[in-house]
């Protein structure tokens, strides 16, 4: 079972959920096994031999059990390969791809408890009526009004799809070298 990769996520309105299970079916369509959990119902990554790491993003952080599951399993993290990604509004915004290095900055933290072999900047969804606080709401009420964003998914499946075409290609190159 050692050979199995975790993708493990946050999410707040199921962007991040729906670029995992993406990410699983890709693997999965390149012959890999893999699991597809949410971060909190991980609690023993001894059966994995990778882990890919997601988290929507607020206020330019991971979400904080992205976070704590980052700094309570970083020993084990720090024993196979691990990738992350995050999931934003931020790139959806007009000229979007000015802000990615903002954007690879917010992982600081996480590359600060871990060394990822890969990261991945993707766009996300906005439907507002699925976001759970009313002031959160009026802001993104308010934004697209401004028209910062627009409400819809921008995910890039494309884009999504290539990196983990690129993580598998790591991973089998780290499988290669193990031999």
């Amino acid at each position: 079972m050692k050979d199995k990769i975790l993708i493990t996520y946050s999410t707040r309105t199921g962007s991040t959920k729906g670029v995992s299970e993406f990410i699983g079916k890709t693997l999965t369509d390149l012959g890999e096994s893999v699991d597809v959990l949410p971060m909190n119902e991980i609690e023993d990554l001894s059966h994995y031999s990778a882990v890919i790491a997601g988290s929507a993003v607020q206020s330019g952080k991971w979400l904080p059990e992205a976070s704590d599951f980052i700094n309570t399993h970083k020993n084990d993290l720090n024993k196979r390969p691990v990738a992350v990604f995050l999931v934003c509004m931020t790139l959806v915004m007009p000229k979007g791809e000015n802000y990615r290095e903002t954007v690879s900055q917010w992982l600081d933290p996480i590359r600060s408890l871990v060394s990822p072999i890969d990261v991945g900047l993707f766009k996300g969804a906005l439907d507002i009526k699925k976001i759970p606080s009313f002031s959160d709401r009026f802001k993104f009420r308010l934004s697209v009004l401004l028209r910062v964003w627009k409400e819809g998914d921008h995910r890039d499946w494309d884009s999504i799809h290539n990196w983990t075409v690129k993580i598998k290609s790591h991973l089998d190159k780290s499988n290669s070298s193990l031999n």
